[in-house]
């Protein structure tokens, strides 16, 4: 077997399975694949035999279009991916979708795809490696120590979310980062020096970054650089990797076609002539699985990592404890007890104060019971209230610190979070204010479509935030995220609604959750046993009468508003209400139509009040039925006035619901 043949597995594997898809990235797996080779083959600590073994290193592919790169490696050190695997690349339900889809039983550690956003999951994999490694590691047992690998290109850092993230990463010191940037000087459309021209070295130099460059086809030279980038532990490093795009190919590399389209038969028999490779496709002689088989490698390094983990055990049993129970992700022993205690304490001392004061009491509980909460905010702590009594900020000085500072990184933040959720051991929650989760709204999707229990915090939920006027004031967002799927948004009316809202977060396990927090104050709400006990299902009655007129329906700041419109319409003429609380309308939609029915009557007419747009209420309204609800953007004004312009008055949710009753 000549030296070639091990690399030019990866280059022929992934080209082949894009001819037969017709359809996929061949440029990158082919110009990289000496990178790769070392990286894989010398460095990256794995076990194909236990994907899930916390002490891996992390590898995160961030230019996700070369996903057939990752496969390749998968199958060929011994992943639960077979060569027929690789053979149905992009079809149907296929183990290898055209983006790497986070699968952690065959390798994949996360999603990516659209570019930027594995460098800064990649971000996020390192400071919970830091911030686990500095509460659990002693002077004799480094259990938690590892590295996180990336693979990034051109897009990568054209994207802003990677500017987010990398700045961060520098500011905290995470030396255990190491970054390949393939530079190939090539996208869709072409060469980018005419739209890409900065000088990324210098940029993530002024990043505090360690800097390295090589020819990325120059295996030793590779090699030299990572061993170089984990001597310094305390910048991350990038290395620059300069390498032609579809590598082999004589009549394609270097150019745009070959980044995003198969090779062609033709093409593919001349570089496999001009690589001296002979063998028909998705054929690897065993001397090259022989050369890649990482199995035994892998099983021999985690053994060892158990063995040192016993003997943590016993030299540090509370923190050994406390770990096993942080890597299951398992919640505390006594969390249920604990949380109805303090529940009561809730309905005790409901008052009137703004939900994200009611969040921040909450907070004061939860992150006190659960080490893992890891909290944070995009500069707008004091206003999104999510430091607790007791939290400590985050730093170089206090990597033990269970708060964050992320700066004005709405997007960096959701990102970097997604990647402290995929790392394990760490549960994050991170804020802003709801009109910037536009910002944020990519990297919530994938939080949702990887199944992340990641927990945001919304807060300035409405029009009713004020004075800042209409580019502060979310009227959309709502029906943005209540339309992803896979995600829970909690829009809580008063204290006790927002506990039951964060414990059904802490306690998500294949969900990520939003809670939508007002600036405005709320009214505490009397409620029964009953009730507080249904708010887990996302909606419930405040107020029955078998002789009820209409269901005034409402969530957050509106519940009271409904429950002062359903006094007036009964005093004043004789109407009979329904008042139902919807503090989570994905829950409730979840629930049978027994129990939806038995919450909103469908037998008489229904009004839904609240401050965002109506399109989430279609889906539990009959024809006739009315929401009232901003379908323009806001005004500039005291928030009194603008509830005023708006119609969300007392007089208005009265007059709108007995022009339903008397159709």
């Amino acid at each position: 077997m000549g030296n070639s043949e091990p690399i030019n597995a990866l280059r022929f594997l992934s080209a082949d399975a894009v001819q037969k898809a017709n359809s996929g990235h061949p440029g990158m797996p082919m110009g990289m694949a000496e990178i790769a080779t070392a990286l894989w083959k010398n460095h990256l600590i794995h076990n194909p035999s236990n994907p899930h073994w916390f002490n891996r290193d992390r590898f995160v592919l961030s230019n996700g279009h070369g996903s057939m790169l990752l496969y390749s490696l998968l199958h060929l050190t011994g992943y639960n991916l077979s060569v027929d695997d690789l053979k149905d690349f992009r079809k149907l339900k296929s183990k290898t979708p055209g983006h790497p889809e986070f699968d952690l039983d065959h390798g994949i550690e996360t999603t990516t795809g659209p570019l930027g956003q594995g460098i800064a999951n990649a971000v996020g994999m390192a400071i919970s490696e830091k911030i686990l490694s500095a509460e659990f590691n002693t002077d004799d047992h480094k259990v938690i120590d590892h590295y996180t690998y990336v693979f990034l290109g051109d897009g990568c850092l054209m994207e802003g979310v990677s500017h987010e993230a990398c700045s961060f990463a520098g500011t905290h010191n995470l030396g255990k980062l190491i970054c390949f940037y393939d530079q190939n000087g090539i996208s869709i459309d072409g060469e980018i020096d005419n739209w890409f021209t900065d000088d990324s070295v210098m940029r993530f130099k002024s990043y505090g970054w360690q800097t390295i460059e090589v020819d990325g086809h120059n295996i030793d030279e590779i090699n030299k650089a990572i061993e170089i980038a984990k001597e310094d532990s305390e910048k991350p490093t990038m290395i620059f990797c300069k390498t032609t795009i579809g590598f082999g190919s004589p009549n394609k590399s270097g150019t745009s076609d070959v980044h995003g389209a198969p090779l062609g038969d033709e093409e593919i028999q001349k570089t496999r002539e001009a690589l001296g490779w002979n063998y028909d496709p998705f054929v690897i002689p065993q001397p090259v699985y022989d050369f890649w088989d990482n199995k035994d490698n892998g099983s021999e390094l985690n053994n060892a990592w158990d063995k040192l983990l016993d003997s943590y055990s016993e030299s540090s049993p509370e923190k050994y404890k406390e770990l096993s129970r942080r890597m299951k992700g398992a919640m505390p022993d006594d969390f249920n007890e604990k949380f109805n205690d303090f529940l009561n304490n809730c309905v005790v001392e409901n008052s009137a104060m703004a939900t994200r004061k009611s969040s921040q009491v909450c907070l004061d509980f939860f992150v006190k019971e659960m080490p893992e909460l890891v909290g944070g905010s995009a500069d707008l702590t004091p206003s999104n209230n999510t430091f607790s009594k007791h939290s400590s900020t985050f730093s170089n000085e206090n990597p033990t610190g269970n708060h964050i500072n992320y700066g004005v990184r709405e997007f960096g933040m959701t990102a970097v979070m997604n990647g402290m959720v995929l790392h394990g051991g760490v549960k994050p929650y991170g804020a802003t204010f709801l009109v910037f989760t536009d910002y944020a709204r990519n990297a919530v999707r994938l939080s949702a479509l990887m199944g992340l229990p990641n927990i945001f915090v919304y807060t300035h939920d409405s029009i009713a935030l004020g004075e800042d006027g209409p580019t502060h004031q979310p009227v959309e967002h709502l029906v943005t995220l209540r339309s992803t799927p896979n995600l829970y948004n909690w829009r809580p009316a008063d204290l006790v609604e927002t506990a039951i809202a964060w414990k059904n977060a802490v306690l998500s396990e294949t969900s990520p959750t939003c809670l939508v927090l007002t600036r405005q104050n709320t009214t505490a709400i009397s409620r029964s046993q009953e009730q507080i006990m249904s708010i887990e299902s996302g909606g419930y009655l405040l107020n029955s009468n078998a002789d009820a007129n209409i269901n005034l329906v409402a969530s957050g700041s509106e519940v009271q508003l409904a429950i002062d419109a359903a006094e007036k319409l009964k005093e004043e003429h004789g109407i009979l209400s329904n008042i139902v609380s919807m503090p989570c309308l994905d829950k409730f939609l979840e629930q049978d139509k027994e129990y939806q029915a038995s919450v909103i009557n469908p037998d008489i007419p229904t009004l839904v009040t609240e401050l965002s747009h109506p399109n989430s209420w279609y889906k539990i309204l009959n024809k006739n039925d009315k929401v009232l609800g901003i379908e323009t953007f806001g005004e500039s004004a005291p928030a009194s006035v603008l509830l005023e312009h708006f119609g969300f008055t007392v007089s208005n949710v009265v007059e709108l619901a007995k022009s339903l009753v008397n159709e």
